[in-house]
């Protein structure tokens, strides 16, 4: 048999089974296409089994469904973490996907004659016609190299290791980042009994309500993702002032920039769910980003120096995907694919990336959409 019909044999592997992996593998199955979903963890959805208790979707249900499966509507609106995680269990189940856990992927590699291979722990070796990487947007936890931060006497973690406010009952804690994450966790705190919640924030962000009178966020983000940019930031900043309060006055400036422009530079806006009443109440503090540590304080932009028991870095993630295809030249100078969905690189016909952006129309809304995108090319392609 030749290398070339033997590479359309293989099956397609699918690297992550979390939403994006699972939803291509499923869109592929459904068009008779056989694929493989390749797991570093024991179970899928692992990513999502380890984030804090109180996360909710910050999408609605409806919009947040894969293929071939909408979510029950006894999840609710608003769907939370354990619902996510069990609906990603029977989504698995009920497509009857074929799911290989415990094997991690260390590396792809182009196959002489077509193909790919993939390099597995332990010197396994997998041969797939063609590859779809969904290993994830948060993936590797990412701290600032801080300068002092070694002679910090507090705790420091990221906020992947955040699970709920227990533990900090009655600390000092300082929380750092004010994206969706950290604005979460910082409500969370407040609510949850800590003495005192600070939030370092560096830019100040665009502040969304999570609804507006029944109508959702992200349903505007869908509207809006296609116009003008000038138009959408033109039109975003007096209905912002109109929907937020002005929190100047509690160390937290209105934005600027526009906001479709910062979040096509990958500053999604915070949607509101707890912050906002929390900074009013004075009960989490905006305060200036952390410049570093000396002395044992943390060190604020503005020359003020604090000293939390506990920093908390809600200072994103990085994709990690160096070791894995970093060698094809398929990724930009941020580490991040150089394409997306469906659209194949020239120097990589077959392999495939999705998940790795932040869309304001919804992460999972835009997974269901390019698996479908993925399955319909590779299945053409045979």
């Amino acid at each position: 048999m030749s290398e070339a019909s033997t590479a359309a044999r293989s099956p397609v592997y699918v690297i992550g089974a979390g939403p994006g992996g699972l939803a291509v593998a499923a869109s592929l199955r459904r068009r008779g296409v056989p694929a493989v979903v390749v797991e570093k963890a024991d179970r899928v959805g692992s990513s999502w089994r380890g984030h804090y208790d109180r996360l909710h979707l910050h999408t609605t249900r409806r919009l947040s469904s894969l293929p071939g499966l909408p979510m029950p509507r006894r999840f609710g609106r608003w769907v939370g973490r354990d619902d996510v995680v069990t609906y990603l269990e029977k989504y698995a189940e009920f497509h009857e996907l074929d799911v290989l856990t415990g094997v991690a992927v260390e590396r792809v590699e182009a196959r002489e004659g077509g193909g790919w291979l993939l390099r597995a722990g332990g010197g396994r070796v997998l041969e797939g016609r063609a590859v779809v990487v969904a290993t994830g947007f948060n993936h590797t936890p990412y701290v600032p190299d801080w300068a002092g931060l070694e002679g910090y006497g507090g705790e420091v973690l990221h906020a992947g290791a955040y699970r709920a406010p227990e533990p900090f009952r009655g600390k000092d804690v300082l929380v750092v980042g004010a994206g969706n994450t950290g604005a979460e966790i910082a409500a969370d705190l407040a609510g949850g009994g800590a003495a005192r919640v600070r939030l370092a924030v560096r830019t100040p962000p665009y502040i969304l309500r999570r609804s507006t009178l029944g109508w959702p966020t992200q349903r505007t983000g869908i509207l809006i993702r296609r116009l003008p940019v000038r138009l959408v930031d033109l039109l975003a900043d007096p209905v912002s002032r109109l929907s937020v309060p002005d929190l100047s006055d509690k160390g937290l400036p209105r934005p600027g920039g526009g906001l479709l422009s910062r979040a096509r530079r990958g500053a999604i806006p915070v949607q509101d769910v707890g912050l906002i009443a929390a900074i009013r109440a004075g009960t989490v503090e905006p305060v200036a980003a952390v410049e570093g540590f000396a002395d044992g304080e943390a060190v604020l932009a503005d020359g003020t120096r604090i000293r939390p028991d506990t920093v908390i870095a809600a200072t994103g993630y990085r994709r990690g995907l160096e070791p894995l295809v970093g060698h094809l030249g398929v990724l930009g100078p941020n580490g991040r694919p150089r394409t997306r969905g469906s659209r194949p690189l020239r120097d990589a016909p077959g392999l495939y990336f999705t998940g790795y952006t932040n869309p304001i129309s919804g992460t999972l809304r835009e997974l269901a959409l390019d698996a479908e995108r993925i399955a319909s090319r590779i299945a053409k392609s045979r």
